[in-house]
């Protein structure tokens, strides 16, 4: 079997520890968020064993935060080669493993622990060598500060790169079904081709976060996306019984799209990030029914007025004027 799925929390971090510690020659780590205790011993427990080990961290996120300092800091002193990941991109939300050049694993999760044991996420474990060979050609030219183009003929997804185009004609290829997981709602580009699928007769099921989950500056327009659906009669609806961080589309129960990527302009536009498209049918049996149990234990999205005044009084106290809100909505 060339291509296998992990379903976070469901399968723990066992395979992810298990692929480290099989690696025999290099690892190529490349993560926004590294923080994990068990994850960074496993890497550390690999460069001393003689395995190259080369890890690219996110140096801060765009307010300035600074969340692999301490990782950084502890691989340094390991001996671990560990570098800011690339400057050119305003971040990397890029989350990937290469292991002794021959298994890459693409990811929606961060190596932090919530991401482990809290959140619905996914990461994709391929052998396909040209698969593997383009994430290894992005990692070398990332840590090298050199050029890497996808080109119209790339079989991953990337941003900045062919992501936007390639989730839009997954969505236009779709017939039946389309299962959307995803953080955010924000790009017109993918809502437009998604609400034309509705129009065809698409089914379309929404899975997404509260909007108090959403940072204040992404509310509008995340809010708008949804309600954009919301108005088309779309369902959407939040997980209860877990959180939800990955970035999913599944078209007509026959291809899925799993990677970091957010609906969202800045994730297409100036971020880097890699997505995979699947159709192996054991990956896809267990998405289905992954989905199906995710969507029967969700809950209504409440995008209503007062829904939204009720649910976000406390966060953004200038609700009624950000969301434009009638005056007298909830009272």
């Amino acid at each position: 079997m060339s291509r296998s799925i992990i379903i976070l929390p469901d399968d723990s971090a066992e395979p992810l520890l298990n692929a480290i510690a099989g690696a025999q020659s290099s690892l190529r780590v490349k993560m926004f968020v590294f923080s994990d205790p068990s994850l960074l011993e496993a890497v550390i427990a690999a460069h001393k064993r003689g395995v190259k080990v080369r890890v690219m961290l996110n140096p801060e996120r765009r307010d300035g935060e600074k969340e692999n300092d301490e990782t950084r800091k502890l691989l340094e002193e390991a001996g671990v080669d560990v570098k800011d990941a690339n400057p050119r991109f305003d971040l990397t939300h890029e989350k990937s493993m290469v292991v002794d050049d021959a298994t890459a694993l693409i990811e929606s999760l961060n190596w932090e622990t919530r991401n482990l044991t809290e959140t619905r996420d996914y990461a994709i474990v391929t052998l396909h060598k040209h698969e593997v060979e383009e994430v290894i050609e992005c990692f070398d030219a990332d840590w090298n500060r050199t050029e890497f183009t996808s080109g119209e003929h790339s079989h991953l997804i990337w941003c900045i790169g062919n992501g936007r185009q390639r989730l839009c004609e997954l969505i236009d290829s779709a017939k039946h079904t389309l299962w959307l997981q995803n953080e955010r709602y924000q790009d017109p580009v993918i809502i437009e081709h998604l609400v034309r699928a509705f129009r065809r007769g698409v089914k379309i099921h929404v899975m997404a976060r509260p909007p108090h989950k959403l940072k204040k500056e992404k509310l509008v327009e995340g809010v708008s996306g949804l309600r954009i659906f919301q108005d088309l009669e779309i369902p959407i609806r939040k997980l209860k019984h877990i959180k939800l961080h990955a970035k999913l589309l599944f078209a007509d129960d026959a291809r899925a799209i799993i990677g970091s990527i957010n609906f969202a302009p800045g994730s297409f536009d100036s971020r880097r990030e890699l997505a995979i498209e699947v159709d192996d049918e054991p990956i896809l049996k267990r998405l289905r029914k992954t989905l199906h149990e995710d969507w029967d234990k969700a809950h209504p999205l409440d995008l209503s007025d007062e829904g939204l005044l009720e649910e976000l009084k406390e966060s953004d106290p200038n609700v009624v004027e950000d969301l434009g809100i009638a005056h007298g909505k909830g009272k």
